[in-house]
């Protein structure tokens, strides 16, 4: 099954970028090679901060092609998931925290005409995704604590891509297997090993404006530890 899988993306996550220059984020990051944007979408209720609007994504779909992965870290996804669908989202990862109908909830983001993920914080065991997963188009494992960026790398988030890595390939499945939070030159490897495909980077992105060359590390991070996981 492995031959399902999809290609491994760098996703920057445009919540580290100079807010001030989003198009010079963009601009640099595509040069870069990046694979996909991450827009962070925070209610102020489900985490504690607020960030990005549907207008937010709308700026950003005018000034790329790539795909936008729309993170809704929000208490009601499927009331919000239209709007940033129309906005120019083409994934909507929802929490599975944040839903007492998975089933449901899956059904209304991808009635919208996007794909859809789920994600699980880092004190969800990876048991109460498990059943989702065959329905999902990305598997989003969080490695820090939903809500801020520059958080350190959780280790215990190794076991659960693991778990989705061998239930994904046993069912035969091409979904994305995405990691975010910490995800810098020296933990990227350890994910990609795992078998995450999808990584969202922030602050490893945009650290001194030096994009092209902090993509480069991560990539080559990435497929360090992609070539350990086929040894």
């Amino acid at each position: 099954m492995h031959n399902r899988r999809p290609e491994r993306r760098l996703a920057p996550s445009l919540l580290s970028a100079d807010f001030a220059d989003l198009a010079g984020a963009i601009r640099a990051s595509e040069a870069a090679g990046a694979g996909a944007f991450h827009l962070d979408v925070m209610d102020g209720h489900f985490v504690p901060n607020i960030s990005f609007g549907p207008a937010l994504v709308h700026a950003v779909r005018r000034r790329t092609r790539l795909p936008l992965d729309i993170h809704l870290m929000i208490s009601d996804p499927v009331r919000y998931a239209p709007v940033f669908r129309e906005a120019g989202g083409d994934t909507l990862v929802f929490h599975l925290e944040a839903t007492r109908d998975p089933k449901a909830t899956v059904e209304a983001l991808r009635a919208t005409g996007a794909a859809v993920g789920a994600a699980i914080r880092p004190d969800t065991p990876y048991s109460a995704i498990d059943p989702w997963v065959p329905s999902l188009d990305q598997v989003l494992v969080m490695s820090v604590h939903p809500g801020f960026s520059g958080q350190q790398f959780l280790p215990e988030a190794l076991p659960k891509l693991r778990a989705a890595r061998q239930q994904l390939d046993a069912i035969g499945s091409a979904a994305d297997l995405s990691i975010d939070g910490g995800v810098t030159e020296e933990t990227a490897s350890a994910a990609a090993e795992a078998g995450a495909t999808f990584f969202v980077c922030g602050n490893s992105t945009f650290v001194g404006g030096r994009v092209d060359a902090n993509l480069q590390r991560l990539r080559a991070s990435v497929e360090a530890g992609a070539a350990r996981a086929v040894r």
